[in-house]
């Protein structure tokens, strides 16, 4: 969905054109979390001017409280009048950059970071890198409370068709609202497990494809609530069923076109895509902890529900971690199949460039494609082709994160402490936890 370029006065006008009463400032904390500032229209000269400030202090992640001023910066090109209204007239949104009182770009804003890794994108003589987001997610009925409960809303399976998939409605009326909103929907459907649906839109470059998958989730939640489902983007929310990805198909471009694609090269890849694609695999278990962020996300990454687990590549199976599409010239990509939808799409997006673009400085180079399906090799097989394992919880993740310098990077100083910090914290409250499995397992046993 390509970024329309409004002015000051082009904004006013819609706004007074549209009749919206309520501003909704978004931007993402830490975790991926949307926040938003909601202000009167009257408020829309000081947003416009830059001064419209909030307390930082509030927000996961971002400073202390002897800290708190901050400011936020709209991007205008965001601006969008959502298709709902209230009986006082509409609600528009623009998402915001956060800025310090000294008017420098606060790093510890996931938004920000990523603007800053696609200006080393730049340095090294790309122009664009261009993500198009598969996201999955669950919608699950709420009891009389409004709460959601664990039982499903049909029991559906892969591009099933209603009466089998009651959420067929839900579903239409998300793709007919994300159009009214301006997004290219190219396929919405009904995934593998039960209740389990994915929507996918047409790609952009890295910073509107992470505004999409904010505003995209935001949608969800919204249209799901009207039909009395809860819609979750939780990896794993049930056990013996597959969980929810959010692979990114990535696609890197220079003046020439679309760097990944090289006519004479093997399997019409560039150099350029063979280096990208070794710095993903390089870095693949130290990326983990930002696109697998959660304590639930390892639950997702096991053998048997078609997750990837191992690094490995492959132009032709869907077993390893890295897939290469068909499709060649300007649609040339490479899918990661790891991430799931609990990432903050800020700093996952910036952590896969930034491995990208260490396999493009180094000139690393993958090993060979693995063609066969990994899941029916046994260890000495997968030992033979070099074939790691993905880190298999939080903790591990946070490790390797901790090892490797071009990931910190890729997050910078602020971000990658307070992520660091609070993760540990996270997996250190779990591991105090004593699930149902244990009681059943060795309660009466021991």
């Amino acid at each position: 969905m390509a970024k329309p370029e409004y002015s000051k006065d082009e904004i006013r006008q819609m706004a007074k054109d549209e009749n919206v009463k309520f501003l909704r400032l978004m931007f993402t904390d830490l975790f991926g979390t949307i926040k938003n500032v909601e202000v009167p229209i009257s408020q829309l000269g000081k947003l416009l001017d830059n001064k419209l400030m909030f307390d930082g202090s509030s927000i996961d992640g971002f400073v202390r409280i002897e800290e708190s001023d901050m400011y936020l910066y709209p991007d205008l090109s965001t601006w969008m009048i959502f298709p709902w209204s209230t009986e006082r007239g509409k609600i528009a949104r623009v998402i915001c950059e956060v800025y310090t009182t000294d008017g420098k770009p606060f790093e510890g804003d996931p938004r920000n970071n990523l603007i800053r890794v696609l200006g080393d994108m730049r340095k090294a003589g790309f122009t664009d890198f261009n993500i198009g987001p598969e996201p999955e997610f669950f919608l699950f009925k709420m009891d009389e409370n409004g709460k959601p409960t664990t039982e499903l809303n049909d029991k559906g399976s892969y591009f099933d068709m209603a009466p089998m998939d009651l959420g067929e409605n839900c579903r239409r009326e998300i793709v007919l609202t994300l159009e009214e909103m301006g997004f290219d929907v190219e396929a919405a459907h009904h995934e593998v497990a039960p209740g389990q649906h994915e929507i996918d839109f047409k790609y952009a470059d890295a910073l509107a494809a992470a505004d999409n998958i904010q505003t995209f989730k935001l949608v969800v939640k919204t249209i799901a609530r009207k039909y009395g489902l809860y819609a979750t983007f939780m990896p794993k929310p049930l056990a013996g069923i597959n969980g929810s990805g959010m692979h990114l198909n990535m696609s890197l471009f220079h003046d020439q076109g679309n760097a990944f694609f090289d006519k004479n090269g093997e399997m019409e890849l560039s150099e350029d895509a063979f280096h990208f694609l070794g710095g993903l695999l390089k870095h693949a278990r130290s990326f983990t902890a930002i696109c697998n962020p959660i304590v639930n996300s390892y639950k997702r990454l096991v053998p048997g529900y078609e997750a990837p687990v191992y690094v490995a590549w492959s132009g032709s199976n869907r077993s390893p971690l890295i897939r290469v599409p068909n499709s060649r010239g300007l649609s040339t990509r490479l899918e990661l199949r790891s991430v799931d939808p609990a990432a903050n799409p800020y700093l996952a997006i910036a952590a896969v460039l930034e491995a990208g673009l260490d396999g493009l400085r180094n000139k690393l180079a993958p090993r060979e494609a693995i063609d066969r399906n990994i899941y029916r090799m046994d260890a000495e097989e997968r030992q033979e082709n070099h074939i790691t394992n993905l880190p298999d919880t939080l903790h591990n993740a946070l490790k390797d994160l901790a090892a490797d310098d071009v990931m910190r990077n890729a997050m910078g100083p602020h971000l990658y402490q307070s992520f660091i910090e609070a993760k540990n914290l996270e997996y250190n409250s779990y591991r105090t936890q004593v699930s149902e499995w244990e009681r059943d397992q060795y309660l009466e046993l021991y």
